[in-house]
């Protein structure tokens, strides 16, 4: 990075520093921010502060996890400034999360989960993530605590860590992730359809949710998710004996996404140009009613859910070998080569998050608290966001040079919000 950087960085800064009012909150936001980007392994308080004389340790700790300010101001300015860089009509709002590994019982949220980075069950903290994207641009906009019921079920517990009140109750990812897409929505961000993986997409209330928002969606499902034809029928079954039937049942069985598609054709589709050429995989499409409406009971089969929204069913064919299957609400007019860009476009929150580790250290926090660990996101977050406007702004002198090459667009224009 060139020398200057600190001093554009501060340059940078100022709208948010306006919101912090305190002359020592608006020296100590730009030192921990300069510390995540700074030199040096360890991104913790104690490291940052070494490194920079200027600042105490002391200082730098107490702005992080005891100062009494208020993070909206920063949030609503890294906001608008996420949408002026990425917003727009053909962004992508990603919904995904990250694990933090953590030792001992104390920190917020700590317990044994699933960790996508150790690819099995660990201790740790689990963040839901929210990313505006455009192209391979991506800017994270939200970090939540998720906090398992071993959490929400100990009142002590919560107290000690500083958990706020609302926020105390049990909230699946799914709803902590519905409730940050309001903040966005209410908060002007322009996107145009939403992502996420199987975690969220099994969800039939969060596909529900996004729907009666009237928002776009592409998700991940598992294979043995069921849906019905597109063209399924609601008809009234002929009662052999008693009384007349008075509710409507399918006139026809709903089936696994995997057994939907066994006899659709697949064809091979190339969604973007990555560094070693065109990307590319098998994809199939056909049209569906999703299974997730309201349970009744259809026959001996039992209980059943009834057909729901019309959407696209979606499976990937890896080289690999490997299978993956996706719902979307995109219109029934979408292409599949921008069904495969917007199902594929999801994969560049994963990239953001390993930035916010590996550089700026958001796994880095050695604190306990829940305003300290939010704090701490909030300013890796704001330092990320300083990278890629520095990135974006090289990235335009570049193509003023005639052997410069444009960087690569989303597959498809899904329609804008808000």
């Amino acid at each position: 990075m060139e020398r200057d950087w600190q001093g554009d960085l501060e340059r940078w800064l100022e709208p948010y520093l306006q919101g912090l009012g305190n002359k020592t909150r608006r020296r100590m936001c730009p030192a921990y921010i300069a510390g995540l980007i700074g030199p040096g392994d360890r991104k913790s308080i104690q490291p940052m502060a070494a490194r920079v004389s200027e600042v105490s340790y002391d200082r730098l700790h107490h702005f992080i996890g005891a100062g009494i300010w208020d993070s909206a101001p920063l949030e609503a300015t890294l906001w608008r400034q996420a949408d002026e860089l990425v917003g727009g009509d053909k962004a992508w709002l990603i919904i995904d999360d990250t694990a933090l590994p953590k030792k001992g019982k104390a920190s917020v949220g700590v317990a044994p989960q699933y960790a996508t980075a150790l690819g099995k069950n660990a201790n740790c903290q689990t963040l839901v993530s929210v990313t505006l994207a455009s192209g391979e641009v991506p800017v994270m906009l939200s970090l939540r605590l998720f906090l398992p019921e071993s959490w929400t079920s100990d009142a002590v517990r919560m107290a000690k860590a500083g958990v706020p009140d609302l926020l105390q109750t049990y909230r699946t990812k799914p709803e902590i992730a519905i409730e940050e897409i309001d903040r966005v929505i209410a908060a002007g961000v322009r996107f145009g359809c939403v992502l996420a993986d199987a975690g969220y997409g099994l969800s039939a209330s969060f596909r529900q949710a996004l729907s009666a928002r009237d928002l776009c969606w592409a998700v991940g499902i598992p294979r043995h998710q069921k849906v019905y034809p597109a063209d399924v029928q609601l008809i009234f079954p002929v009662a052999n004996r008693g009384r007349p039937r008075v509710r409507h049942v399918p006139d026809v069985k709903s089936r696994a996404a995997h057994a939907m598609l066994e006899d659709v054709k697949w064809r091979q589709v190339s969604w973007r140009r990555g560094t070693k050429g065109r990307l590319s995989a098998r994809f199939a499409a056909v049209r569906v009613r999703i299974a997730d409406g309201a349970p009744q009971r259809i026959g001996a089969a039992g209980a059943q859910h009834m057909p729901g929204e019309e959407a696209w069913l979606v499976g990937e064919h890896r080289s690999t070998g490997e299978r993956k299957y996706y719902l979307s609400n995109l219109p029934a007019d979408t292409s599949m080569k921008d069904l495969a860009g917007a199902i594929k476009a999801r994969w560049i929150c994963e990239q953001a998050h390993q930035q916010l580790k590996e550089e700026l250290g958001l796994d880095h926090f050695e604190g306990r608290s829940w305003i300290g660990l939010h704090r701490h996101s909030l300013m890796t977050m704001m330092a990320y966001a300083f990278l890629q406007t520095r990135r974006l702004a090289q990235a335009g002198r570049k193509k003023k040079s005639p052997r410069a090459t444009t960087s690569a667009q989303p597959a498809g224009s899904p329609p804008s919000h808000p």
